[in-house]
């Protein structure tokens, strides 16, 4: 009979333990816990000690962190019907505990799927050009209808990135062709430009040689001078009787 009492004691004391252990919850600063009675939601508790009442209480531990989720690679067809591989990654937290629990079975997963949906419906409105050029302007696209649909959920999206377009073979070496046209475009028309500068000094100093001969007379000495020079020779040339008489009558003027 003593042995009955002490075992039943043992056990009764064991169960105590164990209904107390799991009355009392820890919550971190960064978690909340959902607390339903009876299957009726109570609210958030947390941070710090909490105390439920046994088998009545029940509760689900949910995060407040942000959460980074990679959004898997999305086959989209653009609006000029180049198909391209895409991938994102998408910034998101919790702000309403009670919600994220109550309001969708795994809000994880929905989030999830919901970015993948997105990420196809909006990047397929657009051409691949905007889809290369205007990332800036489609990420806050994306944030906005995304954050707009999980916000039922208690689910705040901070931001979400385009991380990756994969183009293929074909359309790279298209783009490829593209930008060395380009490159030879830019090319032809800076060498243009440099012809056309470069004529118009050469009409300036045409003008300018015609009003005084005795300058197209030194441009004619210098440039002998500088053939001398290249070549490493003596250059003998006659003197033309026009070619003195333009420096005799500058120095009468003189005189």
């Amino acid at each position: 009979m003593l042995s009955f009492s002490l075992a039943l004691g043992f056990f009764v004391l064991v169960f105590a333990l164990v209904v107390l252990a799991n009355a009392i919850r820890v919550v971190r600063e960064y978690e909340r816990l959902v607390v339903f009675r009876l299957g009726r939601l109570i609210g958030p508790r947390g941070p710090g000690l909490v105390l439920l009442i046994p088998i009545v209480d029940r509760s689900v531990k949910v995060g407040l962190r942000t959460v980074t989720m990679d959004v898997p690679p999305q086959d989209i067809i653009t609006r000029d019907n180049v198909t391209v591989k895409v991938n994102a990654v998408i910034y998101f937290r919790v702000i309403d505990a009670a919600q994220a629990v109550v309001q969708v079975e795994n809000f994880l997963y929905a989030t999830s799927q919901i970015a993948q949906t997105t990420l196809r419906s909006i990047l397929g409105q657009q051409e691949l050009d905007e889809l290369l050029a205007e990332r800036e302007k489609l990420n806050q696209a994306l944030q906005q209808v995304i954050d707009r649909q999980t916000e039922p959920w208690g689910v705040k999206v901070s931001t979400v990135e385009v991380k990756n377009v994969d183009l293929p073979q074909e359309m790279q070496r298209a783009i490829a062709r593209q930008a060395e046209a380009e490159r030879e475009r830019r090319a032809k028309v800076i060498n243009a430009e440099g012809e056309y500068q470069a004529a118009a000094r050469l009409a300036e100093a045409a003008a300018v040689i015609s009003r005084e001969p005795a300058a197209l007379q030194l441009r004619y000495l210098q440039t002998l001078a500088e053939i001398a020079t290249e070549n490493n020779s003596t250059t003998i040339f006659p003197v033309p009787v026009d070619f003195l008489k333009a420096f005799m009558s500058a120095a009468d003027r003189k005189a």
